[in-house]
């Protein structure tokens, strides 16, 4: 058994589908960024204020390595893939399911949460051109699963069918 890794824009329902995905396989979860914040004491929020997106990546992958060899699910931040090295490591340790939303949905789904750093005062047309930036990183995978107007059910289910 290798690890689950779970990728995805934010909004696509990584934490969710790994809840659930962890109750249906009977393995454990860990979310990446919920690893940093108790590491650092800090929410993933002021670290972007007081450090800086730049070192945040940094933290990231730090976490990739320490969480290297787990045998479980790992919930990844939606901007993980950014990193080559970070997108490296994930195939190499484990599986890599690329949770796809449609844009619209994501930003649906988004559009009154304050706590996401890298969206707040950011216009529809600028979280968009964010998702396409990334998507080309996202598509390094094991395999995808379209999570748009999907219940968290069919989802699981559809992931358990391919793993």
């Amino acid at each position: 058994m290798t690890a689950i890794y779970l990728t995805g824009f934010m909004g696509a329902g990584k934490t969710t589908i790994g809840q659930a995905l962890s109750i249906a396989l009977g393995l454990d979860v860990v979310d990446t960024d919920t690893y940093i914040e108790q590491k650092t004491g800090k929410k993933i929020r002021d670290i972007f204020v007081e450090s800086g997106e730049k070192a945040f990546r940094g933290m990231e992958t730090d976490a990739l390595k320490e969480l290297s060899g787990y045998e479980g699910i790992i919930t990844t931040g939606g901007g993980i893939v950014i990193k080559e090295e970070n997108r490296k490591l994930m195939l190499k340790e484990g599986t890599v399911i690329f949770l796809y939303c449609e844009p619209s949905e994501v930003i649906n789904r988004l559009k009154e949460d304050r706590t996401r750093p890298l969206i707040l005062n950011k216009t529809e047309s600028d979280i968009a051109k964010m998702f396409q930036e990334r998507l080309p990183f996202y598509k390094e995978n094991t395999f995808e699963v379209n999570t748009t107007s999907k219940t968290v059910e069919n989802i699981v289910n559809e992931i358990q069918s391919r793993l």
